[in-house]
């Protein structure tokens, strides 16, 4: 039963993925995108990582692409705006770098990894003082640098928004 909801998942999480790159529409990429994350949190589930999970529907696909989709909406992205033609150096820029994620990805899957022993997961190192430990310790500044990145984001896909006759001058008092 595991393999199959593994499988299920797996699947859904390839299929969306794949469709939030290829479609053109920005609104259905964002809700592929949910789909993508929550598949991923049923991974991680199965992987014995739920609040990893967790922390994945509440923070990703509950916060950031409510954003993202806030965002797009908020512009009000037009299909036709988004239409461009590609040129050739686009296409063979995305062959070469298809072909380099290509050649990097068979190198991991053939490099020798019996050599190398992981440590096996403890309750210690899995345990929520201690990712609140060093999430709150080691990382506080990168944490706090990316709040204020998002809210900085926020602000100026506002101010992006507006129209251009309703904003502030600098001669306004």
């Amino acid at each position: 039963m595991e393999i199959a909801v593994f499988a299920l998942f797996a699947f859904l999480a390839v299929i969306s993925a794949i469709v939030v790159v290829s479609h053109r529409n920005p609104v259905y990429a964002v809700m592929s995108l949910v789909i993508t994350l929550i598949s991923l949190a049923v991974l991680f589930v199965l992987l014995g990582a739920p609040f990893i999970a967790a922390i994945q529907v509440l923070v990703y696909a509950g916060a950031i692409l409510v954003l993202f989709l806030f965002v797009i909406m908020l512009l009000n992205v037009e299909e036709d705006a988004q239409r461009t033609r590609s040129g050739i150096f686009q296409k063979v820029t995305a062959l070469i770098s298809a072909a380099l994620f290509t050649g990097i990805l068979a190198g991991l899957f053939w490099r020798d990894t019996a050599s190398q022993e992981v440590a096996p997961l403890t309750s210690q190192s899995i345990s929520l003082e201690s990712l609140a430990h060093r999430l709150f310790a080691a990382y506080l500044l990168p944490f706090e640098m990316i709040g204020l990145l998002l809210l900085a984001a926020v602000v100026a896909a506002t101010v992006l928004a507006k129209p251009y006759s309703s904003r502030p001058r600098a001669e306004d008092p």
